[in-house]
């Protein structure tokens, strides 16, 4: 692919896999074709700034990789936008933007086989990678859009209706070749300029998380496909940046952005219906387990108050009508 390749860092509190994230990369930097990494800092409170410039430093690193502090936290899509504007002033005909996660390591030949899937896919504008766990496990990146059918799918945890509902199941099994997808995980993100310049920035108004999922739905919008590229492998400590995995109880910025993809993708109404049918999956669930008639698959990973958090934020959202302008983008796609 001619034209450059910049990849974007956004880097909060986590210097050490921010620095390991770095050194990854300098393996196969040949696949930047004279674009930088640029790491975004999003205001850290620690030393992340000395650590990340010292070790560009000392590395070896400042012909390809740069640090930009950022004046506020203000979550993943902020940050990476300002990367995405970095690079747009350090070569405004660039190819490729990498939205890469500073908890991940590309393994050899990550970069080069997105770009050449790219390159030799036209109608893809945005390619993910294949993420695995530290221990190996592969983890499911190759997403469907979620959606009121398919949170009634996760929340009953009842294999008939996961059955009825299979092609609404959010995350399906990956597949071993490359194929289309909805979405792909944030965490290695591969976004064409054309796309960027197609669809504009990542939307702000998602803190932390769906954001990928945002931009993916105004990408296909505009016409463009999105792809899961199995060789292309990342090892990803995921929610390692964002303390999200340790957590008993899970941060509010998750329900905002979740109920703030819902309302853009499907109006309030399908907010409420979504919602609706979760509450039932729930209920069928607890009575299941009530009951002894199995549904504890997933128990141990759901996050404390997990139901009153989902549902009485929503509802207290809805009261306040603090999503009627978010409703008014879906007419845009944006």
């Amino acid at each position: 692919m001619s034209g450059a390749v910049f990849i974007i860092v956004v880097n909060y509190r986590t210097p050490d896999l921010a620095i390991a994230c770095l050194r990854s990369i300098a393996a196969q930097r040949s696949a930047l074709n004279g674009g930088r990494v640029i790491v975004i800092d999003n205001l850290s409170p620690d030393d992340s700034v000395s650590k990340i410039s010292t070790a560009i430093e000392t590395g070896d690193w400042s012909g390809w990789a740069e640090l930009l502090p950022m004046p506020r936290n203000g979550g993943f899509a902020y940050g990476n936008n300002a990367g995405i504007e970095r690079a747009r002033a350090v070569d405004p005909g660039f190819a490729v933007a990498v939205l890469l996660n500073p908890d991940a390591v590309v393994e050899p030949g990550c970069l080069h086989a997105l770009i050449g899937f790219l390159d030799a896919n036209p109608d893809v504008g945005i390619a993910g990678g294949a993420i695995a766990a530290p221990d190996g496990t592969r983890e499911r990146c190759a997403h469907r859009w979620p959606s009121p059918l398919g949170e009634l799918e996760s929340a009953a945890q009842f294999a008939p209706v996961s059955r009825a509902l299979q092609s609404r199941a959010v995350s399906p099994e990956l597949p071993d070749q490359a194929t289309r997808c909805d979405w792909v995980s944030g965490a290695c993100f591969a976004v064409r300029r054309e796309v960027l310049d197609a669809v504009g920035p990542l939307d702000e108004g998602y803190f932390l998380y769906f954001e990928e999922v945002d931009f993916c739905r105004r990408a296909r919008l505009a016409g463009w496909n999105c792809a899961y590229v199995p060789q292309a492998r990342v090892v990803h400590l995921e929610g390692a940046s964002t303390g999200i995995r340790s957590a008993r109880r899970r941060p509010a910025y998750w329900y905002a952005s979740r109920r703030r993809f819902f309302v853009k993708a499907y109006g309030l109404a399908g907010l409420v219906v979504g919602d609706v049918l979760w509450a039932i999956g729930r209920a069928t669930l607890v009575v299941r387990r009530a009951l002894g008639l199995g549904g504890r698959a997933g128990q141990e990973r759901e996050p404390s108050r997990y139901a009153f958090d989902l549902l009485w934020g929503d509802l207290t959202a809805l009261v306040r009508g603090e999503l009627r302008r978010v409703e008014r983008m879906t007419v845009h796609g944006r």
